[in-house]
Parts: C-alpha cells; structure tokens; sequence
C-alpha cells in the first residue's frame, strides 16, 4: 500500500461516522475522490459518490461508510450521561471504554462507567453488563453542566485510535466498513490510471449497520448493471472460532468471496477468474439466505441487481479493536479492478 492510500485510510479511520452520523468520515472520502475522480457528489441521504465516466455497463463498486455507535438518550440530574446503542454492540466490552460524544460545539471526551467489581455481589458479579445499567461520566459538576454541553441524541463514538500491529496487519474502531468504503475508493483510483470501457461509481453508503438506506437508494437512482459490494467478514483463525459454520477464514489468507442467494452466480464466476488470473488467493464463504450486508439490498433493487460480494477477513468485529491484514485489502483492490477491466463493452450476465 503506497504512503498516501496508507494516509487516506488513517484519516478515514479517525474520522468518526455512526451509522445516521456519517458526515466527517464521508467528508474524508469526498475530498481524497475528488484528487482523480470524473465526479463527485453527495445525495440527499448522505451517500458519498465518485464516477469514472465510460460508455459502457454501469458498475457500481460500494462499501457502507458507517460504524456501530452509542446515542445519548438522558442526562441524570448528578450529569451522568445515559445512553443507547447504534447497531449491534456487545455489551460487555463497553464497561471503561473512553467515548467521544458528537456535540454540535465539537467532541465532549467520558468514560463509561458501571459500579465497580469490588461492590458487586457475588450474584451480581456472575452476570454480564448490559447497557441499560452503564453510564458516561465527563467529569461533569451536575446535570446543568452536563446538559450544557450534551444534548439529548448526540452520537458517540469509542474514543481508540488506529494501530499497527506485526505483519502489516491493523487494529481500529469503525473498521467495519470504513475499509469497504476505502476499498471501493481505491479500486477507482486504479482504475483511472487504465480506463475500462465501463461507466464506474465508487459508493460510500449510509446507515448499514441499521437499515440499508444508503445500499438501497443508490442503488435504485444508478441503474447498475452489476455492482460488487465490500464489507468485512469473521476470520475463523482464532481460539474457539467454528470453521464448520464459518469456513476457512484467516487473516492474511486473502479476501472472501461469498456464494449464496444474494450474489450472482456469473458475476461470482468472473470474480473467481479474476483472482486466478491474478494469483490472487481467496476464501469461499456460504451465504445460503442473506448476507448481513448492503448485497441484501442491492441485489432485489429495481429488477434485480447482480451483485458480487468480497470481503476482508477481520477478527474482534463490533468492538473498538477490530484486525484485519492490509494484505487482504490491497488483493481485494486488485481483484476487483481487473474483475471490472474483464467485463467489456457489452458483458451477458443472464442466467440460462
């Protein structure tokens, strides 16, 4: 990975996006498509899209931009700062976690906090936290001066920068999807220095984590002829992992192609030959019904959609320390520029 797309992805991990909140993440993208994109725009939802003009298919390459979050829901008179969860969280990781909550006069910085391990019964101690009994302290004097600078649905994000690890492998909040976002992004820019006869959009869509709006309305108001979608998937190279229900997943070990339902038996065929002709390794991952991610909305979108899906294996997903390997990013990127380079003018996707 070249020093500015390393730059790029730092800057978009950073930026913080819950899903309905997604604007400094997005603002990131926009500007870094806007250093090679034909153009550049952003619609009404929030969505965040970049086009390689061609005369050729309509090809849609989407990551969702948004991340699993906290709103604040009541401010106590003592200026403890309840709260609710945006997407799915586990619990139980919360508990000492430092927070940024998003305030319309900038980042107010807290803790969460439970009582403490000391205090517990013993019954008590055998039970796993639960939101409802967590709160966040900001060091407030009481709930005035809490109220004062928070707002009641304020979004929140985990306060933990990205870090490198050994083996080119990265650990962050918000992973999944900003790496979705950025893959889509890259693969454009990619695909700018050798034009291919399609007409390309790079899409960073909203609100995955809670409804699919983003997945749904841009793929309604694009028309595509095919679109590949990027999210994250669960590595299965760790303790207690189940290889039997979640495949051979492992970091390092390439991106994963999903079959099933929602993806395109011709388009996963192209996808697959793209990687072979690249010798680019890949895992396969079974998707029977849904996929968990925006290929669910693409793929019934107008007439139906065919959709490839390609993920990144990642460990520790939904909490503030997610891994991944940028190896398996920049195959993907590969992979799928050349998957896109292969289509051609005029590519027959009909299943006979």
């Amino acid at each position: 990975m070249e020093e500015r797309q390393r730059s790029f992805l730092l800057r978009l991990l950073e930026a913080p996006s819950p899903s309905g909140f997604e604007e400094p993440a997005a603002r990131v993208w926009r500007a870094e498509a806007e250093s090679f994109a034909d153009e550049v725009l952003v619609d009404h939802n929030g969505n965040s899209i970049a086009r390689l003009r061609g005369d050729g298919p309509v090809v849609i390459v989407e990551g969702h931009i948004d991340e699993i979050g906290l709103m604040v829901s009541y401010i106590d008179d003592q200026g403890y700062i309840w709260f609710r969860a945006i997407g799915g969280w586990d619990d139980q990781i919360l508990t000492g976690q430092r927070v940024r909550i998003l305030t319309k006069s900038g980042p107010v910085i807290g803790v969460i906090g439970r009582k403490p391990a000391h205090l517990l019964s013993e019954e008590d101690k055998g039970r796993a936290s639960r939101i409802k009994d967590l709160w966040i302290d900001i060091g407030a004097r009481d709930g005035s001066e809490a109220r004062s600078l928070v707002t009641i649905g304020d979004p929140i994000v985990i306060e933990q920068p990205p870090v490198s690890l050994l083996n080119n492998r990265l650990v962050a909040r918000g992973i999944d999807n900003r790496i979705g976002a950025f893959i889509a992004l890259e693969v454009l820019r990619a695909l700018s220095h050798d034009r291919p006869a399609a007409d390309i959009y790079a899409v960073a869509a909203v609100q995955e984590e809670i409804s699919f709006l983003g997945a749904r309305t841009s793929a309604f108001a694009l028309k595509p002829t095919v679109a590949v979608i990027f999210d994250v998937t669960h590595a299965t190279d760790h303790p207690e992992a189940d290889k039997r229900g979640g495949g051979d997943v492992r970091i390092g070990g390439g991106p994963v192609l999903d079959r099933g339902s929602m993806v395109h038996p011709g388009v996963f065929a192209r996808l697959q030959a793209a990687a072979a002709a690249l010798d680019i390794p890949v895992a396969l991952s079974a998707a029977p019904a849904r996929t968990g991610t925006d290929a669910d909305a693409i793929a019934p979108a107008r007439a139906g959609i065919p959709c490839g899906l390609v993920s990144i294996p990642n460990r520790y997903m939904h909490s503030p320390n997610e891994l991944i390997s940028l190896d398996d990013v920049d195959r993907a990127i590969r992979l799928v520029a050349q998957f896109v380079r292969d289509l051609g003018p005029n590519p027959d996707l009909t299943r006979r």
